[in-house]
């Protein structure tokens, strides 16, 4: 990077910075020369892709790095701010950018992801003012700083041509907030929505409801892709929620193209749930798939990410072999779902999830830990990250003694494939199934050899310190891993051990 950067580039006016470590691109961009003159002079198109290994916390750095590329760029047109890549994206809290004075005026397009439903408010209030294509992403809709502006009412934003809008919790706020953001965009021409939304003693957002809310005041809107959520929650009013033949109809005549949809109502809980989308279906992720979905809308190949949910049914052996064929696709997979299988002699017939690299099954009923994590039931051939709780793993195992061969959640690590590194902060110890490591120092020096049965990082879930050591694979290793949250959580049950052990060990929480 710096010998790119010591060279002027008189041309250039496209550049993307990716996979940057969000400390040290703040630095290029406040103290490197070239880039000081690329910015404001040159670059109108400008891509930004930062690394976010700890994105538990929300780290101020990025947002500032954002605020700093609006006050320096002069000519800039199209900013993608980390939406690069659907699997790592950085949020920003923005509220204080207010306290800035100049922004790139001249900015039509904008990628971003916010933190928070009123964060991104603030870029609409009239700076960005030539914006024409919005593409955001929203982390939740809590707030601590709600812009003074709103209770004073919004100005129309007439260049806006495309938006789209993702939100990833369940919110209360459509009817109050998000509708009145949207009648705000009178020229839109295209409008996509992936939304999560919780109605109380209101019926399922619908054909009519949207239409009447929103698209009629849309005159010129093209194109409308939608991916809608609703949980209907009945507290005091008596309301019917509607059936999904209502939901069907709701959307004939009104120009949506092909729409399906799923409804699922616990009537004695007074409790639904309903699922409406355009087809064919162009999100990457697909919300609350349950018992009453239908298999019979094509192939969803566009789907990376898929949660399923059902508090009523369980999932059994064939929904999840069609599963696998009509979305062929996903990465990642999470089940919510506490019911046991009635079905427990599985079909004879493997189930295959070619590319699944996540599986994530701590709220859901040990016997999805054996229809996923058995080979004799399904082939997870990528599979890396295994989210489950301890008690769900000691039945699978029989408390750890069945033949590991049998199991899809074994980490296999290659030969010369270094598992932990040295000075490095650890939350994991590690159990050896198979295979041999070598325990080596910086200068490497190897201070012993480790094999079947064998564990190691011990300590460092004990004390959360930096490692002393890091360690290579020898030969093909089986691994399990043990991280610090399921270990206090097995602690919680031993509570001698756990008393002994925080006595003797310093341990950092």
């Amino acid at each position: 990077m710096e010998r790119i950067l010591t060279v002027s580039y008189r041309q250039l006016y496209s550049l993307s910075l990716v996979n940057f470590e969000e400390k040290l691109l703040f630095q290029y961009l406040t103290d490197h020369s070239i880039l000081r003159d690329l910015l404001p002079n040159q670059i109108t198109h400008l891509n930004i892709d930062i690394q976010n290994e700890t994105i538990s916390q929300l780290s101020e750095i990025p947002s500032n790095i954002f605020a700093l590329i609006l006050s320096l760029t002069k000519r800039l047109i199209h900013l993608n701010f980390c939406q690069l890549f659907s699997h790592r994206r950085t949020w920003i809290s923005i509220y204080y950018l207010l306290e800035i004075s100049s922004m790139s005026s001249n900015l039509t397009e904008l990628k971003i992801n916010v933190e928070t439903f009123f964060d991104w408010l603030y870029l609409l209030d009239g700076r960005l003012d030539s914006l024409s294509k919005l593409i955001i992403n929203v982390r939740k809709f809590l707030y601590k700083h709600k812009p003074s502006y709103i209770n004073g009412g919004w100005k129309d934003l007439p260049k806006l041509k495309c938006f789209s809008l993702t939100l990833n919790t369940y919110e209360q706020e459509y009817d109050n907030q998000i509708i009145a953001l949207l009648n705000r965009m009178i020229n839109l021409e295209e409008l996509i929505l992936f939304l999560l939304v919780r109605r109380v003693d209101k019926n399922y957002a619908d054909g009519v409801q949207i239409y009447n809310d929103i698209l009629i005041h849309m005159p010129r809107l093209k194109k409308f892709t939608f991916s809608i959520n609703t949980v209907a929650i009945i507290e005091k009013k008596k309301i019917r929620l509607s059936s999904n033949e209502d939901i069907e109809n709701s959307f004939i005549g009104r120009g949506y193209g092909q729409v399906s949809s799923y409804v699922f109502s616990q009537q004695m809980k007074n409790i639904g749930h309903c699922h409406v989308y355009s087809l064919p279906y162009q999100f990457e992720h697909f919300f609350g798939l349950n018992n009453s979905f239908h298999f019979q809308d094509g192939i969803f190949d566009k789907v990376r990410r898929l949660t399923m949910n059902d508090i009523a049914c369980p999932f059994e052996h064939q929904f999840f072999k069609l599963t696998s064929h009509y979305f062929p696709f996903i990465k990642e997979l999470t089940i919510y779902n506490s019911r046991p299988q009635k079905d427990k002699e599985h079909s004879s017939t493997l189930i295959i999830f070619p590319h699944l690299i996540l599986l994530d099954l701590v709220e859901s009923h040990a016997d999805y830990a054996e229809q996923f994590l058995l080979t004799k039931n399904t082939h997870l051939p990528c599979l890396l990250d295994l989210c489950i709780t301890y008690e769900s793993l000691t039945i699978l195992t029989n408390n750890f003694i069945t033949d590991p061969t049998r199991l899809n959640c074994t980490q296999i690590f290659e030969p010369n494939d270094q598992k932990i590194s040295e000075e490095t902060v650890g939350d994991k110890m590690y159990f050896m199934q198979e295979g041999i490591v070598d325990i080596i120092k910086s200068e490497r020096e190897v201070l012993t050899t480790l094999s079947d049965g064998s564990y190691f990082g011990e300590i460092c879930l004990l004390t959360r310190v930096k490692r002393v050591a890091s360690v290579r694979c020898v030969t093909y290793c089986n691994l399990y891993s043990l991280d610090a949250a399921q270990f206090e959580t097995i602690l919680g049950s031993y509570l001698i051990i756990c008393f002994f052990l925080y006595s003797s060990f310093p341990i950092d929480h």
